[in-house]
Formats: C-alpha cells, structure tokens, sequence
C-alpha cells in the first residue's frame, strides 16, 4: 500500500476535502483527515482502514478500549476520533423525533412550502413511531410526480420500518387532492398492507398550509 506522501497532492484527504468537499471523502479519507499521519510502523492509510471498519461495526458503542486495540492507535489518536464524535453528537446529530400527529410533521417537510416542482417524500419510523429517516422519492414538474411503490418501499424495507408518513407538494398552492393523490394514495397503502409496512398519514403542503389525510378521514 502506497503511503500518503507517495500519492499525488490532489489525490490526499485533506487536499481533497479543500478541492471538492468534506462530502467526497470516503470514510477511510475522513479518519486519514482526523488522523493527519500515522506511525513510524505503520502507514496512516492501514490505520484508516481497519478504524474506519470499527466504526461501521461498533457505530455509536464505539469505545477508548475499541480504538486502542488498533495498531498504531495510541491515546492521542483515539481521543482524536473520540473528540471528533462527540461534538457531532452534541451539535450535528439530530435527535430522535417521534410523530404523534400532523404537527410533529410539518418542521420536517417545511422546506417544501416553496419548491416550484412537486417533491414526494417518504418518512420512515420504527414501532414507536419515531422518525428513522427522510428521504426525496421523486421530483415531479409542477402538479404530476408520478411514484411507484417500489420506489418508495424500497429504502424502507432496508430501515425495516414499521410505518411510513407520505408527503408532497402542491406548488400551485391548492391543498385539496386530486384524484392522481387519491389514486396513488390508495395504490401505496395497499402495496404497505402487504409488506406490513403501515401508512400512518399522507400529507400535502403548500404556502397556504397542510392538508392531512388522516385528519382530512381521507385514510383507507
């Protein structure tokens, strides 16, 4: 393996996070960036591997005693690491969010209020309805986001979700559905029903407000 001084300037991580984003760092790149360099045995890019494959493993458990085990990790570095996830937790992670209503909802989508094309969304939550993760289905133009079931089950099924909440946007700012919306409402909770992956609510915004299915009673 060739160490980080034979490789080309633009090529290292913390060049290329000044050239292109922290965003085009690889995981083993983010922890060479941490580390700066390794040790006089062993290269920091060995090192990066084997600790960025702990975390995946360990994710949040990972521990001092976890990191320290590592080849040419000694306290300094594994505080490093340490250091660096601990003020993510504190000021990056988002908290665990869980959905009692509508309401709890709308700070979550806000951001399509003024979007010029129509946006579909799925939430996907676990048994207590706690949020897992957001995620953009389709980008539709104006009024037509056509959205097939695969496409929305499939990310959620890898979350093993227990439920999803649906949404889109009306860009013309009209909240009533239209009978593509009820269609592909009841194409989506159907193809839910049989992955026993529930549809608690589906929900349009536009800059005049919300319109939820449940509370609306539109709910199969």
């Amino acid at each position: 393996m060739k160490t980080i001084k034979d490789m080309p300037v633009h090529s290292r991580p913390r060049e290329k996070l000044q050239e292109k984003g922290v965003e085009a760092l690889s995981d083993e790149e983010l922890v060479q960036a941490i580390l700066g360099m390794g040790t006089a045995g062993r290269d920091v890019r060995a090192i990066a591997k084997q600790v960025a494959a702990l975390i995946r493993e360990k994710q949040k458990n990972l521990s001092l005693a976890d990191l320290l085990d590592v080849p040419g990790v000694g306290l300094a570095k594994a505080a490093q690491i340490l250091s660096a996830f601990e003020l993510a937790r504190r000021h990056l992670i988002r908290e665990t969010v869980k959905i009692s209503s509508a309401q709890d909802v709308l700070p979550l989508i806000s951001d399509l209020i003024e979007k010029r094309q129509e946006h579909f969304l799925c939430i996907s939550l676990n048994g207590a309805n706690e949020v897992i993760e957001k995620r953009i289905v389709t980008v539709g133009l104006l009024n037509m986001s056509p959205v097939h079931p695969r496409e929305v089950f499939a990310d959620v099924i890898v979350d093993r979700a227990a439920a999803v909440i649906l949404v889109h946007n009306h860009p013309s700012g009209d909240l009533q559905p239209s009978d593509a919306d009820l269609k592909m409402h009841e194409q989506l909770t159907e193809a839910g029903n049989i992955l026993g992956i529930r549809v608690l609510d589906q929900i349009i915004i536009s800059r005049r407000g919300y319109l939820s299915f449940q509370e609306a009673g539109i709910m199969k």
